[in-house]
């Protein structure tokens, strides 16, 4: 660093996860792994990425995750996806099936990572008897056409909320409806 340069949050994040990385019990090829921050995702705290030609690893952190954890909750979210780095240098492939969930434990690492921000859509069952609801980050087909699914818990209908407005819909005009209604508030 030259003198007059600041640290930006993202070369924060970035120092501290390549520091922890060095001292996690795995045997993952630090050499060929490449950080990146995330200043887009919403729902994932990090993802690795695996390039096959060149076998390398590519973890990206998203800050909005490293702003709103406490440091030993995005650690595990580091050591996380160390884990996937690891298969990738090992076995040429990733996934969270019992490979994954065996050395994510021995690394008191999460099989998934807790959300970090608070989600767009409510899906709520109808049904007086089941307390069934799912959250949605994205306007996915249960969320836009909820008449053509059904309660993942009992079978019945179920509603759609748009959280931030509370407004409710369970079909698809009543999403039409709710996003024109709500206009940029939406």
């Amino acid at each position: 660093m030259t003198d007059g340069e600041t640290l930006t949050i993202d070369d924060e994040l970035l120092a501290r996860a390549r520091i922890h990385a060095r001292d996690v019990d795995i045997a993952v090829d630090l050499a060929r792994v490449e950080w990146e921050v995330s200043t887009r995702a919403r729902r994932r705290a990090g993802a690795c990425r695996w390039d096959r030609e060149r076998e390398v690893a590519t973890i990206v952190l998203t800050r909005r995750a490293y702003e709103t954890y406490d440091w030993e909750t995005f650690a595990a979210v580091v050591r996380h996806e160390l884990v996937h780095a690891w298969e990738f240098q090992q076995f040429g492939e990733s996934g969270h099936g019992q490979r994954f969930r065996t050395r994510a434990g021995e690394l008191d690492a999460p099989r998934h990572c807790e959300t970090f921000a608070e989600p767009r859509y409510v899906i709520r069952c109808l049904a007086s008897d089941c307390d069934w609801e799912a959250h949605r980050h994205r306007a996915s087909g249960p969320v836009k056409a909820p008449d053509n699914y059904c309660c993942g818990e009992c079978g019945s209908d179920y509603e759609v909320e748009h959280a931030e407005s509370g407004r409710t819909w369970r079909s698809a005009s009543g999403y039409g409806g709710a996003k024109a209604a709500l206009e940029e508030e939406w």
